[in-house]
């Protein structure tokens, strides 16, 4: 009896997932990625109509710059328990100098002030490293981070650089690692007020909503929209996560590892993918954009 039960169980869960699979835009995202030169991932949730397509949905890859998200969720947890404040003002030193790339908070000299909510805009807007890494300690670092994550159910999403026991999963994907699903769900909570309490999901959704880097995903979502994002690129890794608040609102995510093109060109295969992916969607939940 416990055995048919169990069965009967699976296939409800079977026919669920498979009545909530959008099967025309499955054939058509299949059919766009089929040829990448690299490992992908698609998680696709149409908030409207609560369908879904997934590519390899579950399979984790580096998060890149997306680790800043979790990262946002460490501090906003903090702020929460009364343990820092938004517009605390921090003090800058030279020992935060962070050399790799082109950031701006690097620049600053040892001893200057900057409020803790402008931190977060330069890590989350422009994706500034050093600001990322200060957030990330001031956060109690990588598993105070985790632990957050893990208590929300979320097993896979991870921060791995400099937190300890994690040096194997550093190797192997970097500062952090996700599932184009879980990524996805992570952004749903935010927009729905579950992740953390609403009045902070509402503050990093704001937060999520002003991004430099718009040459990608949502360079294919008229100006008009409201759209949180936040994208990551490491040499042989692109990726994004993306919340569309349209008329026909919805959430996708488009992970890439073992990239064969590893440039930095606007033609790089995968952000011509992402620009793609955009495209299509924001034409299939809006047919009469145009």
């Amino acid at each position: 009896m416990k055995n048919l039960i169990l069965g009967m169980l699976l296939l409800y869960t079977l026919n669920v997932s498979a009545q909530r699979t959008d099967h025309q835009l499955q054939r058509q995202i299949e059919e766009l990625v089929k040829d990448f030169n690299g490992d992908i991932g698609v998680y696709v949730h149409d908030l409207s109509k609560n369908k879904i397509v997934e590519v390899n949905a579950d399979t984790i890859f580096p998060t890149a710059s997306i680790v800043k998200i979790p990262i946002l969720l460490g501090i906003m947890h903090k702020i929460e328990k009364g343990e820092l404040q938004y517009h605390q003002r921090l003090t800058y030193t030279d020992s935060l100098y962070y050399s790799e790339g082109d950031d701006i908070l690097s620049s600053f000299k040892n001893g200057t002030n900057i409020e803790l909510s402008k931190v977060l805009m330069l890590m989350l807007t422009i994706s500034d490293n050093c600001a990322s890494l200060w957030l990330q300690g001031l956060a109690g670092g990588g598993v105070a981070i985790n632990q957050i994550l893990d208590s929300a159910g979320i097993k896979d999403t991870r921060v791995n650089s400099r937190t300890p026991g994690r040096e194997l999963n550093r190797t192997k994907y970097g500062w952090g690692q996700t599932t184009p699903r879980e990524i996805s769900s992570i952004m749903e909570r935010i927009v729905k007020g579950q992740m953390l309490s609403k009045e902070s999901d509402a503050k990093m959704l704001r937060l999520l909503g002003r991004q430099y880097w718009d040459e990608e995903a949502l360079s294919e979502i008229p100006p008009g929209v409201f759209a949180a994002d936040k994208n990551g690129a490491v040499d042989a890794s692109r990726d994004e996560v993306v919340y569309v608040n349209g008329k026909h609102p919805y959430i996708f995510s488009i992970f890439t590892k073992n990239n064969k093109d590893r440039t930095w060109e606007t033609k790089n295969e995968a952000w011509v993918l992402t620009r793609k992916l955009s495209a299509l969607l924001w034409n299939y939940y809006n047919p009469n954009s145009q």
